[in-house]
């Protein structure tokens, strides 16, 4: 009688690990198949889903890869870009583009595999990590071009003893080293789950499922997310605040300066001081915008530095708004379900991929931002672009010309011949201008003979 009772204690525990363990996998970034799903295994309308969700996904990657090599290549190019505050620009965008290789393709593998992890145990404490790294390393890196347009905007004269290159070195490696602190150390150390789930995933290897505890869901998440978050949006409404403030002061210097200017001109031609204060008075307020715009026209330099850093301002918070958009619903996510329990707080696994691929569509969104909101990279954009066709083109001609005769290939054949054909007409000329007169008279007989 024990022993019966020890065997069906025995199966209920596995029962209920298992039962523990798919619901475990609902709520991770692995995608098993619901088993509540209204929809049968050969339904149009589940494949038509399957087939959409593949193409979002491979369209996020393309566009994550592409763009973000195209921020790369652009800053590389031109030297225009060279600038500090690029540097962190193209850091980002390595971060993203590991981000893509690393994370996405892993995530996208598992989705189309029906939630079935194929490359082993160890790789999936490997993805879990580059996972967090990278992408801890990108929200990190739009916290650090915070920082810096404040200092650009708000302390323009100390910016350059402020962001020195050191400075910029120092900040690239915090940014680069400290997410190992909160992804591969904890992980590989098996600090940021469960014995449960550690049991778990040792009985089932083709399942790679990250199920959290409540002391790391609110570590990593205040390291990667909300600290970050809540500087970034602090230094937004500085540079805001700021930004608009020197505009007005600006504005009204120049329109002071223009106003005070125009009285002495006045004051030169009319006859006293009457007639001055009577101009001055009527003037006053009908000549701000005039002005305004005459204090524009001679002092060029400063307006277009002013126009350039409060685009730089909208820039940085469009690029912030997106990363909330992108990231805010992931993280309560992650933080909620790791507080009230996955079995309390159960999300179905649609839910699920959807708060992780939008959270990645923010690596593929930073590329459009800046070629959309910035003129320099929109430029850059361009003529990079253009290289790389005129370059493809070349090749596909050079290719072409290969399976071609000599004389229809896409060479430079014709120069050539026309470079031929110029020789032959200074030598002609060369050999009529050392013929004698008898000589030449001889020369037109025979062609009139002829």
């Amino acid at each position: 009688m024990n022993e019966f009772m020890k065997i069906t204690d025995q199966k209920t525990r596995n029962t209920s690990e298992i039962i523990e363990g798919n619901f475990t996998d609902h709520i991770t970034n692995s995608s098993v198949t619901d088993p509540f799903n209204p929809w049968p295994s050969h339904s149009w309308l589940l494949c038509f889903m399957v087939a959409l969700k593949t193409l979002i996904m491979v369209f996020i990657i393309i566009a994550a890869l592409f763009g973000n090599l195209l921020v790369i290549v652009s800053v590389m190019r031109h030297r225009k870009l060279r600038v500090i505050t690029n540097y962190f620009v193209v850091s980002l965008a390595l971060a993203d583009m590991l981000v893509a290789i690393w994370a996405m393709c892993f995530n996208f593998s598992v989705e189309v595999s029906g939630g079935r992890w194929i490359f082993g145990y160890f790789m999936c404490d490997v993805w879990n990590s580059l996972d967090v790294y990278f992408s801890t390393a990108s929200i990190l890196h739009l916290c650090c071009i915070s920082v810096d347009r404040y200092y650009a905007i708000v302390q323009p004269l100390d910016y350059p003893l402020i962001m020195t290159n050191v400075r910029l070195v120092f900040m690239l490696a915090v940014v680069w080293f400290s997410p190992a602190l909160l992804s591969f150390l904890p992980i590989f150390m098996e600090w940021y789950t469960t014995a449960e789930h550690l049991e778990f995933r040792r009985r089932n290897p083709h399942i790679c499922s990250f199920t959290v505890n409540r002391t790391y869901s609110v570590i990593s998440s205040s390291v990667s997310f909300w600290v970050p978050g809540m500087v970034m949006i602090f230094m937004y409404y500085r540079i805001y605040v700021e930004a608009d403030r020197q505009e007005r002061m600006l504005y009204r210097s120049k329109v002071a300066a223009a106003l005070l200017n125009k009285h002495l001109q006045i004051n030169g031609i009319s006859a006293g001081l009457t007639s001055l204060r009577q101009s001055v008075d009527e003037g006053l307020v009908t000549d701000d915008k005039a002005a305004a715009a005459e204090a524009v026209a001679t002092d060029p330099g400063s307006s277009s530095k002013m126009k350039r850093e409060r685009k730089a301002a909208r820039t940085l918070g469009i690029i912030v708004s997106a990363f909330l958009a992108c990231w805010l619903p992931f993280f309560l996510w992650y933080v909620i379900s790791a507080l009230c329990g996955y079995r309390l707080c159960y999300s179905p696994p649609w839910v699920v991929t959807l708060v992780f691929w939008v959270g990645y569509f923010n690596s593929a969104l930073n590329p459009l931002i800046y070629a959309y909101f910035n003129r320099e990279f929109r430029v850059a954009f361009t003529k990079t672009l253009q290289s790389c066709c005129h370059f493809s083109s070349q090749l596909v001609c050079r290719k072409y010309s290969l399976r071609r005769e000599p004389p229809m290939t896409c060479s430079n054949a014709s120069s050539e011949l026309h470079g031929n054909n110029l020789l032959r007409a200074e030598a002609i000329v060369q050999r009529f201008n050392n013929l004698s007169e008898q000589e030449f008279i001889n020369l037109r007989q025979n062609e009139a003979v002829i």
